[in-house]
């Protein structure tokens, strides 16, 4: 048998860890004023080292063109070995060549053949070319040839033209470039390292304090001495500190309610328990007594299941709210009517007391969790009742009107009623649990329950109108598609 194969081993490239970035504002900071410092003296230098090439060109070209003047002006012995002492001259203001024009002639101060051509330069022109052509110098070959052509200023003609070697150039504009970029080295360290430390002192240390603050107020938030330290600033720092610590004054004033209620809470959910316990005892009671058959105590029953109802509907309630919080509704399409007469029905409305009437298609509906959809028509309806039957010379008659209307994507429900409406305090702190209550002996929970039902359910409920006429009150909750009757009519 051939001998097994060894597996080959893969060669693994080793991971390039990410770049490090500073985590801290500070060295964030410092890292982006070097940035800006840097951006800043490029764009400095790029026009400086381009007008100093310019000025440059321009001294030697004007030593060129007064040494033309020079030729033409020397005297009659030199004019015979004119042109030794034309290019004597032309080389002592560090050109080679010069071309003039001059009384419709094309004169020349010629200097050897050149190995290549050189390259040409426009002066007074400032744009994208002006900008590099410095650079170009600085990286050109040592036998770089620049040409220039102006116009002259000394003395008549279009032009005039000078040829000249781009090393002396090079030499001055390395000696400049090094220079600036010291000078500007030194003006961005001493700007950047102010700006740095105006931006420290002013911003950075106080974020660093707040920060301490909020992370001492996270570990203990009941800690009175850990406030943050307010410098009296008049700017947004300044508003910061003092939010905060307002902001924290209160979240420990919450906690400490919080704590107090959720002992209250506990106790009363036990009272509750125990309260339930014995007015479940003396509902069964009242119910032998309703065989007893004495006229009195049938004449009493009545009022005696009426007001254990509404003890049990109380510590029912009071445990309810006790919770932390409701249950996660569990959303369907509801038809409303049938809804509202199951509701009404044990809400205690009656044709011959506190009646119902309805405005609502048979085909509407809503978009809810059934369970609380009912519990929130039962708690409008039983106190429209409550409320209608309160008043004495009524005789408990009255009604309680449901009309409903889309409008697109919700549904509106409204429950009136002709009751004695609310009274001012009550109608100030109608959704506050255990203080909107507007009758004696209720606990003000049942319209706080109901709101956030409501509210969970993707709606809302609000106080329309109440008055001498009686009260109306709102619900929007979600609409829902269209039934399967419906589908089947279209």
């Amino acid at each position: 048998m051939p001998p097994a194969e060894k597996p080959r081993r893969r060669l693994r490239l080793p991971r390039l860890g990410k770049v490090p970035w500073p985590g801290g504002l500070s060295s964030r900071l410092l890292l982006l004023v070097a940035a800006f410092t840097l951006i800043a003296e490029i764009m400095i230098l790029l026009p400086s080292l381009a007008a100093y090439q310019e000025r440059w060109l321009l001294e030697r070209e004007r030593a060129a063109e007064v040494a033309t003047l020079a030729v033409e002006a020397a005297p009659e012995s030199l004019a015979r070995d004119s042109d030794k002492f034309a290019r004597s001259l032309v080389a002592g203001a560090g050109v080679t060549n010069v071309a003039f024009e001059h009384d419709g002639r094309h004169l020349l101060v010629r200097a050897p053949p050149m190995a290549k051509t050189p390259d040409a330069v426009n002066l007074g022109e400032h744009d994208a070319d002006w900008i590099v052509e410095p650079w170009r110098t600085l990286f050109g070959a040592p036998d770089r040839m620049v040409r220039v052509t102006v116009k002259p200023r000394f003395r008549t003609g279009k032009f005039i033209e000078i040829v000249l070697p781009a090393q002396p150039l090079k030499e001055d504009l390395e000696g400049v470039l090094l220079q600036t970029v010291l000078v500007s080295l030194l003006i961005s360290l001493t700007a950047g390292g102010a700006v740095y430390a105006a931006l420290l002192a002013f911003i950075v240390r106080p974020m660093a304090r707040l920060t301490e603050s909020i992370e001492k107020f996270r570990a203990d938030p009941e800690d009175p001495t850990v406030a943050p330290q307010t410098s009296g600033r008049r700017d947004e720092i300044g508003r910061i500190e003092e939010e905060l610590g307002r902001m924290q004054g209160e979240v420990r004033q919450a906690l400490r309610s919080r704590a107090r209620l959720a002992a209250l809470g506990e106790a009363v959910a036990k009272i509750s328990h125990d309260l339930r316990n014995m007015l479940a005892s003396a509902q069964m009671a009242s119910e032998r007594l309703a065989t007893s058959g004495d006229p009195k105590v049938a004449k009493a029953l009545p009022r005696l299941e009426r007001a254990l109802d509404r003890a049990l509907s109380l510590a029912q309630n009071v445990l309810s709210y006790g919770r932390s919080e409701e249950p996660a509704p569990a959303a369907r399409r509801v038809l409303l009517r049938p809804a509202i007469e199951a509701a009404a029905e044990d809400a205690g409305l009656s044709v011959d007391g506190v009646a119902l009437e309805m405005e609502v298609g048979p085909r509407l509906q809503v978009e809810a969790d059934p369970e609380h959809l009912h519990r929130i028509l039962l708690n409008l309806m039983r106190n429209a009742r409550e409320a209608i039957e309160s008043v004495a010379d009524r005789g408990g008659v009255g009604v309680v009107k449901i009309s409903a209307s889309k409008d697109d994507p919700q549904t509106v429900l409204r429950v009136a009623d002709n009751g004695p409406g609310l009274s001012e305090k009550a109608r100030q702190r109608l959704f506050q649990p255990f203080a909107g209550s507007s009758r004696s002996g209720g606990a003000g929970l049942g319209l706080a329950i109901s709101r956030e039902l409501v509210q969970a359910n993707g709606g809302d409920l609000d106080l329309v109108d109440s008055g001498p006429h009686g009260t109306t009150f709102e619900i929007r909750l979600p609409s829902g598609g269209p039934t399967e009757a419906e589908k089947t009519s279209k």
